[in-house]
């Protein structure tokens, strides 16, 4: 009785082991074999092993301590890297300004023409009172 209570936990270790194909090639023979096998194994991988969060094999693959993704380890590109992202924000920063500026332009313009054609209706209108009256 007892090899029968820990095989799933075997199983597990294993799938785990041989990393997240492993996971849904069991999930896709679960479905094939009698779907609500599957579905338990998508519940369970997506709900009960944190499928989609930090992988297990990548925390061993590092010794257990996350990647740094700030440094590559050469000084040299970290700062050409580092002048090319300033540059990047710098020109991002100078286009966001002349579209705000080329907005208020067009906004300017299309105002202005809106209040022309009010006058010239305003002016119509009081040429044409008279006329009426």
């Amino acid at each position: 009785m007892g090899a029968v209570a820990t095989w799933p936990s075997r199983a597990e270790t294993w799938l785990d082991e041989h990393g997240k194909g492993a996971w849904i090639a069991a999930m896709v023979l679960g479905f094939i074999l009698f779907w609500p096998i599957g579905l338990a194994l998508l519940a369970y991988m997506i709900w009960g092993k944190n499928m989609f969060g930090a992988s297990c094999n990548n925390r061993r693959a590092s010794g257990g301590r996350p990647r740094v993704r700030g440094s590559s380890g050469n000084a040299a590109f970290d700062a050409y890297k580092a002048d090319t992202l300033k540059r990047l924000e710098d020109e991002q920063a100078a286009f966001g300004a002349f579209l705000d500026r080329l907005r208020e332009a067009k906004d300017k313009a299309e105002f202005d023409a809106f209040m022309e054609d009010r006058s010239r209706q305003r002016a119509a209108e009081s040429r044409s009172e008279p006329e009426a009256g």
